[in-house]
């Protein structure tokens, strides 16, 4: 079976039922006459992009695509949406957001590219954002607290 068939049902599945785990995938995938072993769905997820999203109490993969023009956009109602506080230590900005939205909110700024951003750690609630520089950190930094919601 070539990739390009077998990845392109892989995101049909994912589009029409609320999968979460890699077994549940390799299921609807054998369903759907598509023998793949767990190594090369887990694979084909990290080519895919594909990452778990909050999906009401639930959570379930989805295709984060970043070619998107209105990314950006979408980093900045995130950080409204979920970030409750940002604070710049020299060249890194540690990040609290919700529970449950680091790893979502670390995965689009990773995406997105920034100049202003070497990388990120994420765990349950805590982005570190590493820059490679005071002041790339300072940039960040005020990114995020010109956009995050000071009620949450």
């Amino acid at each position: 079976m070539k990739k390009e068939v077998r990845q392109a049902a892989i995101e049909r599945i994912i589009n029409q039922f609320p999968i979460s785990k890699q077994e549940q995938l390799m299921h609807k995938l054998k369903e759907a006459g598509i023998d793949a072993t767990q190594a090369t769905i887990s694979r084909d997820i990290r080519e895919m992009n594909i990452i778990k999203q909050q999906d009401g109490d639930n959570w379930r993969y989805t295709v984060y695509k970043n070619d998107n023009p209105n990314e950006l956009s979408h980093l900045y109602e995130m950080i409204n949406d979920s970030v409750t506080s940002a604070e710049q230590i020299q060249f890194i900005n540690v990040i609290h957001t919700l529970p449950n939205y680091a790893n979502n909110l670390a995965a689009i700024i990773d995406d997105l590219s920034l100049t202003s951003i070497s990388g990120t750690l994420a765990g349950h609630d805590t982005i570190v954002i590493f820059s490679s520089s005071n002041d790339y950190a300072k940039t960040v930094n005020q990114m995020f607290i010109e956009h995050l919601n000071p009620d949450l």
